[in-house]
């Protein structure tokens, strides 16, 4: 599907298709052996392995963790490139399962090869994180 290589455009592709929903772009923006790291303690916390893992498992499964009846706002602040490495900085704004406001201020290096992203380490509140979506945890 893709055509795109260069990195810092393929991760502002992952990024809008991410906020407007476009499932088919997430995937194909991803290798299929791509890892993603999300740190602390939380249940979601570890090196996700896998282009399905990141997208279905990851990603796709902190829907439950969400009100999916209220839209999720991704907003893109910043992307910066050097050769296949780009940092993105972007906000998360959604309704938590529990009724809850999740405002998050993320930001995470990507690296791509091959127009695909290989791997993210991503950086956020996860303080924020636990509180608003894992209060039991």
């Amino acid at each position: 599907m893709s055509t795109v290589t260069d990195p810092k455009t393929v991760v502002v592709r992952y990024v809008e298709a991410v906020r407007d929903g476009d499932l088919d772009v997430v995937r194909d923006s991803f290798a299929e052996d791509a890892t993603w790291l999300y740190p602390g303690s939380l249940p979601v916390s570890r090196v996700w392995e896998g282009r399905d893992a990141i997208v279905d498992d990851f990603l796709g499964g902190m829907a439950r963790y969400l009100d999916t009846a209220a839209p999720v706002a991704i907003e893109l602040l910043n992307a910066f490139a050097d050769g296949d490495q780009v940092l993105a900085e972007w906000t998360s704004k959604a309704t938590a399962a529990n009724g809850a406001a999740y405002d998050n201020r993320c930001a995470a290096v990507f690296t791509v090869r091959d127009g695909r992203i290989t791997s993210v380490r991503e950086y956020a509140d996860t303080q924020h994180v636990a509180s608003v979506l894992f209060p039991e945890a």
